[in-house]
């Protein structure tokens, strides 16, 4: 076989596919594991050579199977999830040993930024009102403030807090923390107050490691003669150091939109350019080959060292010392069974890699450049003789000398372009998947991006090369360095703000990115050179696209409804056919906008907005409008014909026909009102009544009933008792399959004889966690109880998504409620969250 190990690491991998979703007892997997050699053993002891193959692959992919589950498994009774098991959250302290150097995360509130430190902490014992008692697992540990420098990786500790079970991510599309988790190895989460709740456990460790003090030395060395607190000296010490705690705020969000991002991931690119570096450096002290792969190798894992051993890192170093080996024992190697190789020792290693986004864009990106690299650049050389090559007639001899080198640079540059454009597709599907972002420019922004960035790592090279005892050396490849990232960070932006320069996309199924990576690898493989298999390959594209757009037409008849919890308030976002159909109705405050609503909203794909209605003229509703219009353009703001006195109100209706005026469009047509009595797109208007004076904000939201494929919606918003009565006197039209209500500051929602004129099926309550003051209270929970209607709350449910179709409606919270229209019956009231 031309490439052994492809075939192997596939085989292995497929087994890691399964033990994702069911892990049977670790035992029967290691009898099947015997029982399958010893039934490999026969065969070759026999000769018998026809079942052999299959055997080895049906091996292969169990051995993957059990190694996965054996790290996964629960294995000792002092796991911690045996020992806490779903018993959590609760107060405890933690003994144990630092994994690593605590990592600084920095959050801006207002422009003031806040510091916390987050560590990871192997468990050794816990205690709490019962005790103390033996505990083996790791945890991650979060503290408002910055940690002494006695804490590094291998002090042993002992931290006082409370350790809870990630939560689910508030709606689909956010990050999901929980599962970022545990495939680190990690299922609960501690919190801890303050750093004075920290403390050293004897013995202590006097030093730190080697490791933790480069870092500290390297990023005193790579700052000298730099401004402090610079926001540039950060974003260098990212890229060379992996120093994460760079990116605060929307720092990154350029690089993510011009696909420059890579830059600052201890990746595959990262440790290249070192390498590549380092061996240009050593090849004019006319070392040998061997000595020179030694020293690169060498250097190449003290840098991985140095950086916290991230897993980025790790599978870079794997491949590049393949890589480097076989150049320095003057080896033929290739390069996809070199990637194959540094996949199946990074899987053996460590099987919940294959879960990891790094992993996957590393090796998928490789993937794609070891595939299409070389038919792409013979196809680029054409292009380039094409248009600037010399006469094919004439000797060589003749070419004059400038035209040789403007062909030699023309190639070059074509290389580079086909080289980004290839890790552009290879990363398509996933930057979909993990960013939501597609962004054409990439490969643009790419082109002097790479260039800039090597110049600044050679450079940041250089300054800790000359370190402390050349500290004018040092001053200047740091200046060099600051120049270089300076001018990255501006080539970023400028590309980033080119028009059509990225989207937001929802995530892709995936199933489709299986497909699309299939489809790459098989027509760069060569598995397409017979007429048979093109015929084959045809077909089943042609199958596949036929399910596809059955699909797509099965969604356009779809229309889905979101309650989103937003920190004492809710919005509501309908996701219609046709993304000029959506609406969304309140926004949340300021810190909703920048750390909820902002987020969910690109995980769906939303670039402009096209409706937004400010139906509740509270701040906890309303007062991030101006945030999320410099966020996403608002198409129209539709609101009550109402008078506030709200002042965070105002200020929206005013930032957007500011912004309205500024951009030439009159008022009138993009500032609507919606009006008692109306019918609005899919909406009918039932409160509140036009008046001529100013009315209180409970008393006054609008109240909206939404037809969708034949279910009715009603939403009250936060309506005060008093306006639940006039609502009732006003309509007898209030029936709705569905009702969501939001708390009023001085009643309670849905009021018996609203009840019993919308006849719902499911009512929601959209409470909070946070502040304890929008929490639904233990009268309300009772109260709704003995109506026997199912109730949700979002306190606990966190954000519940109702699907429409002719068909019916399917009602799907986060925390695994489901209701349907045909399954709904008379029931106690579910998901009532605890006082």
């Amino acid at each position: 076989m031309k490439r052994p190990l492809g075939a192997v690491v596939v085989a292995y991998g497929a087994g890691l596919l399964p033990a994702y979703f069911f892990q049977p007892p670790l035992a029967a997997l290691l009898l099947l594991d015997v029982l399958l050699a010893g039934l490999l053993g026969g065969l070759i002891c026999f000769g018998v050579k026809r079942f052999r193959a299959p055997v080895v692959w049906l091996l292969l992919a169990l051995a993957g199977w059990t190694n996965f589950t054996w790290r996964t498994a629960v294995s000792r009774e002092t796991d911690l999830r045996v020992v806490m098991g779903t018993g959590v959250p609760a107060a405890i302290t933690v003994s144990g040993t630092l994994v690593e150097p605590p990592r600084l995360k920095i959050i801006e509130d207002n422009g003031v930024e806040k510091w916390h430190s987050l560590a990871k902490v192997k468990v050794s014992e816990i205690t709490d009102n019962k005790g103390t008692c033996p505990a083996t697992g790791e945890i991650s540990v979060s503290t408002p403030g910055v940690l002494g420098a006695d804490f590094f990786s291998g002090q042993r500790v002992v931290v006082a807090g409370v350790i809870s079970i990630p939560p689910p991510p508030l709606a689909e599309g956010l990050f999901d923390f929980g599962d970022y988790l545990a495939v680190r190895g990690m299922y609960y989460q501690f919190r801890a107050d303050s750093t004075n709740d920290w403390r050293v456990r004897e013995p202590r460790v006097l030093r730190p490691p080697l490791t933790d003090r480069f870092l500290t030395w390297s990023q005193a060395t790579l700052s000298r003669g730099l401004p402090a607190n610079d926001e540039t000296v950060r974003l260098l010490w990212a890229m060379t150091l992996g120093w994460r705690t760079a990116f605060t705020g929307d720092v990154g969000d350029p690089f993510l939109r011009a696909g420059t991002m890579h830059l600052f991931a201890v990746d595959g690119l990262r440790i290249a350019l070192l390498s590549g570096i380092l061996i240009t450096l050593l090849r004019p002290l006319r070392l040998v080959r061997s000595k020179c792969g030694i020293i690169a190798i060498a250097m190449m894992w003290f840098y991985t060292a140095a950086t916290g051993w991230e897993s980025s890192a790790i599978r870079a170093s794997v491949m590049m010392s393949l890589v480097i080996g076989g150049w320095a024992l003057e080896r033929p190697y290739d390069l996809l069974n070199a990637l194959a190789a540094a996949a199946l020792v990074i899987l053996v290693a460590n099987p919940c890699q294959v879960l990891e986004a790094g992993f996957q864009l590393s090796f998928l990106v490789m993937l794609a450049i070891s595939l299409m690299l070389k038919p792409t650049n013979a196809w680029l050389d054409g292009v380039v003789n094409r248009w600037l090559g010399p006469d094919p007639l004439l000797p060589l001899e003749l070419v004059p000398a400038w035209r040789k080198k403007l062909l030699e640079y023309a190639r070059t540059f074509a290389h580079g372009c086909g080289l980004s454009f290839i890790a552009w597709l290879g990363s398509l599907p996933l930057a979909a998947e993990y960013f939501h972002l597609f962004s054409p420019v990439s490969t643009l922004a790419n082109i002097p991006a790479i260039p800039l960035g090597a110049l600044a790592l050679a450079a940041n090279l250089g300054a800790l090369a000359c370190g402390d005892w050349l500290p004018w050396g040092t001053e200047i490849f740091n200046h060099a360095a600051w120049s270089c990232m300076w001018a990255m960070t501006w080539v970023s932006e400028f590309f980033a703000k080119l028009p059509g320069a990225y989207f937001y996309v929802p995530a892709p199924p995936v199933a489709a990115i299986a497909v699309y990576y299939a489809v790459l690898a098989a027509a760069f493989s060569g598995w397409f050179n017979t007429r048979r298999r093109r015929l084959a390959g045809v077909a089943l594209l042609a199958l596949i696209a036929a399910g596809c757009l059955g699909l797509w037409l099965r969604s356009r008849s779809e229309t889905d409804l979101t309650v989103l919890p937003l920190r004492g308030g809710h919005a509501v976002y309908v996701d219609a056919d046709g993304r000029q159909n959506d609406w969304l109705i309140n926004c949340g405050s300021r810190d909703a906008v920048q750390w909820t609503l902002k987020d969910y909203l690109r995980g769906q794909g939303v670039n402009p907005l096209p409706r937004l209605v400010l139906a509740n003229a509270n701040a906890r509703n309303c007062g991030g409008t101006p945030q999320l219009m410099e966020l996403f353009p608002v198409g129209e703001l539709w609101t009550s014909g109402v008078n506030f006195r709200s002042l965070e109100y105002r200020r929206a209706v005013a930032s957007f026909e500011l912004k309205v005026s500024s951009g030439g469009s009159p008022r009138a047509a993009r500032h609507r009102q919606m009006n008692c009595g109306e019918t609005i797109g899919c909406w009918r208007v039932l409160h509140p009544a036009a008046t001529g004076g100013t009315a209180k904000v409970d008393d006054a939201p609008l109240v909206l009933l939404g037809n969708f494929n034949g279910t009715r919606i009603l939403l009250l918003g936060e309506l005060s008792r008093d306006a639940q009565s006039e609502l009732l006197g006003r309509t007898n039209d209030l029936r709705a399959d569905i009702v969501v209500a939001g708390l009023p500051d001085n009643s309670q929602p849905l009021c018996d004889h609203l009840i019993a004129a919308i006849q719902p099926r499911v009512m929601i309550i959209a409470d909070s966690e946070w502040p304890p003051a929008r929490r639904a209270s233990q009268a309300l929970q009772q109260r709704l109880a003995q109506t026997q209607i199912p109730v949700i709350y979002t306190r606990t449910s966190r954000a519940v998504k109702i699907a429409t179709t002719p068909a019916g409606w399917k009602l799907t919270a986060m925390d695994g409620t489901v209701f349907s229209s045909g399954a709904v019956s008379a029931s106690p009231t579910r998901n009532e969250p605890r006082e």
